[in-house]
């Protein structure tokens, strides 16, 4: 062991240690500050012991974007959402069809095809 290295031995009180910590989704690098070890030495101990291993949390979603009146645009669907007066009303804002304010699942409940007359040829 060369001078600058120090012995690090995996007791059971520092095994018992690193098993609560990990238990309480600490991630490896602090876990590692806590000890006074790298986060590898955690990790490596971590597969080990073959405690669960964690992945990464997915990245947050993007909340999507409020269209409201003064962000509605010729071209979005000016489909409304919500209650008129009240703080969450919004557009629904997707690329509306050629000619339409809507969007095409708007536009699909929007527009109900005419009923033919009784009588009338098809």
């Amino acid at each position: 062991m060369t001078d600058n290295m120090i012995e690090f031995e995996w007791t059971p009180e520092r095994v018992a240690e690193l098993t609560k910590l990990w238990a309480t989704g600490l991630s490896a690098s602090e876990i590692g500050r806590r000890m006074g070890i790298t986060k590898n030495a955690v990790v490596g101990k971590v597969r080990r012991l073959d405690l669960t291993m964690r992945r990464a949390p997915p990245p947050p979603k993007r909340a999507p974007s409020v269209v409201t009146l003064d962000r509605l645009s010729a071209n979005m669907c000016s489909w409304p959402m919500g209650e008129p007066g009240k703080e969450d009303f919004r557009f629904c804002g997707q690329p509306a069809l050629a000619a339409k304010p809507y969007c095409g699942e708007h536009c699909a409940m929007a527009y109900v095809p005419a009923k033919r007359k009784v009588g009338q040829a098809a």
